[in-house]
């Protein structure tokens, strides 16, 4: 079984940055696909960003292209999301996940998810 702990959410003003960070444990293998997700009280939760085993190819949601970057370590097991130029609207609990699957298209492909951190932006 594989253990995802987030960390790095909280408070910032409109305009300011975060970095959030996902570590790994468990029976971990260092080929899954990795991905972020985020779910704001009253809406269904929504697709942030993925990158696959090589790190080489990622995906992001039209909402944060070019405001979020993700990234991984393999070798310390953890997965990253930079965070800049944050927006009220981006207030949510974020949560990380993994894939078996080579190259996930939808949420149903990740298999592991993380208990969340929550990242609240004011105006």
């Amino acid at each position: 079984q594989v253990q995802l702990v987030e960390s790095g959410g909280g408070l910032v003003q409109a305009g300011g940055s975060l970095r959030l960070s996902c570590a790994a444990s468990g029976r971990t293998a260092s080929n899954y696909a990795m991905g972020w997700f985020r779910q704001a009280p009253g809406k269904e939760r929504e697709f942030v960003a993925a990158i696959i085993w090589s790190a080489v190819s990622t995906a992001y949601a039209d909402s944060v292209k070019g405001r979020f970057t993700i990234s991984r370590d393999n070798a310390k097991k953890t997965l990253y999301l930079q965070m800049n130029n944050l927006k009220p609207e981006d207030t949510a609990v974020y949560y990380c996940a993994a894939s078996r699957a080579s190259r996930p298209t939808v949420s149903n492909e990740y298999h592991y998810w993380g208990q969340g951190t929550q990242v609240t932006v004011s105006s």
